[in-house]
Order: C-alpha cells, then structure tokens, then sequence
C-alpha cells in the first residue's frame, strides 16, 4: 500500500479517531508530451514577460490578482500563509445528514480512510453508527494549504471521506426550453428505460479510447502505418417516434440483464393461474 496522504484524526463530540487518508482514485489518462518534429526535441514553456519579451527567472516571479483593468495586488508567500487555515490535522464533524440529501454536483475526490494506532474499536464504532443510521458526516479538512468541505459516509466495513465543492463553486443550470411530453412517445420512452434497465457493475465499463490510443502507440512504435478513418458525418435530425421505436426494435434483439431477466420472470409469474404456479 502507498504512504498515506495524510494523517490525523476524525473528531465528533468528545470522541477522536485517529486515522490516515488514502486515495481512492487515481487517473489513467495518457500523458503526452511536446515534441518538436524536426528532430524529436522536448519543447519547453518559458516564463516570459509580456511586456519586454524577456524570461523571467523564478525569484523575480509574484502571485498576484487583477481587480481591474489597470491595477494589479501582488502578495507575497508570507502576506498568504495570513489567510491560511490553521493545519489542527483534524476533520471536525459538524453534523450528520442523509446521503440523498448532498447534490452530486457537489462531489469531488474520494479517498479511503484507514485507522491509526490504537483507533481500531473507535473506528468500527464510527463505521456502524454510520451504516445503521443510514447517515453520512459533513465535515471540514485542510489539506495542503486549503481547507475543503467534506462528508465521510460508512462503505463496506470502512469510512471513505469524499471532498465536496462548496455551495457557490456550483454553476447555475442553462436554461431549458419547455417542451410537452406524453402521450405514446413517453410511454415507448418509459419502455426503452424499462428493456435497458440492469444492476450497475463498474467493472464492465471499460476506458476504450485509452486501449486505442495504446494501441495505437505499439503499432506505430513498430513502425507501421496508421490508417486514419474518414471524418465522421455530422448526425441528420430524425423523427423522435421512429428513433424510439428502432431503439427499443435494438434493445429487444439483445440479451437481457439478469436483473431484467429476474423481473421479467416474475411478471410471467403473477400472470401465471395459482395451480399451474403450484405445479411449476
């Protein structure tokens, strides 16, 4: 296992666990470089003044923040640690809510919340008031230098803390054109729903342009050629009855989920009269 991020512990009421956080997550994205083509070289970004097109070397560098066309606050690394939380290396909990009740806009990061020392037992207590209670933590956590809103909720025999956006960082919604829906569309919709629906198995869903960019990759370090595919046609408007109808004509032809499975035999079930059920 890799070293925890970091340590501290999860405090509520007069109760103290100790524990260490963990990531849960991590990003598989493939991370290309600039190359110059000519002959391979790295390129590098240069720190250049805008104003006489000279680089700039690191200690000659300031953060600073415009609050208007013409004026510029420059803060220095010490006039910033004034506005830093203070680093307690606790997550207080402030109050325990219904998970429903937390926009999933809001959600963030996970990571993975493991006992310290000699938390064991206050640890699993925390984990099953949570998972009999049905609620989560909300809480606050500083990592770095900045502190994040969290909620820490009970998974498996384990607490996973989950970082959360604030209330202001979520955008407001476009808005969206009324439009009437019923009547024979909505209830081939509603079937379409009904013929795809299944139990949610992440392991099944696979980064796919990942594999063919890889692939790709090993081809070409082979030294062999790449076949680029012909731009795609841009989509043509259909008739929303006729789309639907051919989909679900597409979801009837494939295998059904087991849990589709499951509800479709018991449908025939109840349909079925008592005695035949009885002899079945």
């Amino acid at each position: 296992m890799p070293r925890p991020y970091w340590k501290g512990s999860i405090s509520f009421g007069l109760v103290n666990v100790a524990v260490s956080l963990h990531p849960a997550t991590r990003r598989l994205d493939l991370q290309f470089h600039l190359y110059h083509d000519a002959d391979r070289g790295r390129i590098r970004e240069k720190r250049v003044c805008e104003r006489d097109g000279e680089e700039v070397p690191w200690q000659h560098i300031v953060k600073g923040y415009p609050v208007s066309k013409t004026q510029v606050v420059t803060l220095t690394p010490e006039e910033l640690r004034a506005a830093e939380p203070e680093r307690d290396r606790t997550i207080g909990i402030e109050e325990f809510v219904k998970l429903e009740e937390i926009d999933p806009l809001q959600i963030d990061q996970s990571y993975f919340l493991a006992p310290e020392g000699r938390s064991g037992k206050a640890y699993a207590l925390l984990v099953e008031a949570l998972a009999r209670t049905g609620e989560v933590a909300i809480a606050r956590i500083v990592l770095s230098t900045k502190q994040h809103l969290c909620m820490v909720r009970s998974v498996g025999g384990r607490l996973v803390l989950t970082t959360l956006v604030w209330a202001d960082e979520v955008l407001a919604a476009p808005a969206v054109p009324k439009a009437e829906a019923g009547g024979k569309e909505l209830q081939m919709a509603e079937q379409l729903v009904r013929s795809m629906s299944g139990h949610f198995r992440p392991d099944r869903f696979k980064d796919e342009h990942r594999q063919r960019v890889e692939a790709l990759i090993k081809k070409k370090a082979k030294g062999q050629t790449i076949e680029v595919p012909p731009a795609a046609k841009p989509s043509r408007v259909v008739d929303l009855a006729r789309a639907l109808e051919q989909s679900l004509a597409t979801a009837n032809k494939r295998p059904s989920p087991p849990a589709a499975r499951a509800r479709t035999a018991r449908a025939r079930l109840r349909g079925t009269p008592r005695r035949a059920r009885a002899w079945r």
